[in-house]
């Protein structure tokens, strides 16, 4: 460890002290997030929990209603010195690597789920998980709804999730990444879902011929290349494939969309997150009739997209 930060961490520390300081590092040498937190303070208290084996819901707030003393004493709890040089050696590997804090405790969370990740996959952080935990789209499900593919799969989270939300389906998680793949693998074990879901190697529909789906769920790669020069260094860390969508973020999108129609039953319906290309989006596809979904993010992340709308827009 440099010595400056050595010394930023060589006094006795309570659990929320530790966490001050480290929000204070983050923020003083200027890191990005997105990976799962959205500030400083939440960034730090993740990594100082972990590092303490401590629950990530745990209350740190001194004002909070009906605290039971178990909590107030964890977060007065003097640290020892062992654990303030752990928690130190976590923060500078953040600062100095720059490396997504999900990459460094190998953990994930999407809708109160924990999920296994490392450096192989993007780290998963989709807003169709809240649309999936808000039944945002089961006006379109029904007892037809049996088959489900998570297309760009990554780590598998979206798959178990689904496969969570609704019972009776059957899920497959589609791909291009054996790498990912692997990380999918331990997370549809780490849930119990090696009946429930099927991990294919496919490049797109490639490996998917002949397969029609009820449900398609997909993040795509969207991210455009003038927006991929433009990175922080955490985004850099993750997989380029996972995130480079081409000069206008669509490359995939409208290869996806050629063949779609094929592997869709007939009330089928795609959810397509496209983060914030929508502008790119309404020109790549200005025929195509869609539902904006509203997610945390606003209306213009996530769309749907039905089986007839796609074919009226392919057959103009």
């Amino acid at each position: 460890m440099n010595t400056t930060m050595q010394e930023s961490w060589a006094q006795p520390l309570t659990v929320t002290e530790a966490i001050e300081k480290g929000a204070q590092l983050l923020t003083k040498a200027g890191v990005s997030f997105g990976h799962g937190t959205l500030n400083a303070w939440d960034e730090a208290a993740w990594l100082v929990l972990w590092q303490l084996g401590l629950p990530l819901d745990t209350p740190l707030d001194a004002n909070i209603e009906n605290a039971d003393s178990n909590n107030i004493h964890i977060k007065n709890q003097p640290l020892s010195s062992v654990d303030i040089a752990k928690i130190a050696t976590l923060f500078e590997a953040r600062i100095t690597t720059r490396k997504p804090a999900a990459y460094l405790t190998q953990e994930a969370w999407l809708q109160g789920i924990p999920f296994y990740i490392d450096e192989r996959a993007i780290v998963p952080r989709s807003h169709i998980a809240q649309l999936l935990a808000d039944g945002s789209f089961d006006d379109w499900l029904g007892p037809h709804t049996q088959q489900v593919l998570d297309m760009c799969t990554g780590n598998g989270s979206l798959a178990v999730l689904a496969a969570m939300t609704y019972p009776e389906t059957h899920v497959t998680g589609a791909d291009i990444s054996i790498d990912a793949l692997a990380v999918a693998h331990i997370n549809v074990a780490k849930h119990h879902m090696q009946n429930r879901i099927n991990l294919i190697e496919s490049n797109g529909w490639n490996a998917l011929q002949g397969q029609v789906f009820d449900l398609i769920l997909c993040n795509p790669p969207y991210v455009n290349s003038q927006s991929m020069k433009v990175l922080p260094s955490e985004y850099l860390a993750e997989p380029d494939l996972a995130l480079a969508g081409g000069y206008d973020g669509m490359e995939f999108i409208r290869t996806f969309f050629a063949s779609a129609s094929k592997h869709m039953s007939e009330h089928a319906v795609i959810v397509l997150e496209i983060g914030n290309e929508r502008d790119y989006f309404e020109k790549a596809f200005p025929d195509l009739a869609v539902d904006w979904l509203e997610t945390a993010a606003g209306w213009d992340q996530v769309l749907l997209v039905t089986k007839n709308a796609l074919q009226n827009h392919l057959n103009q």
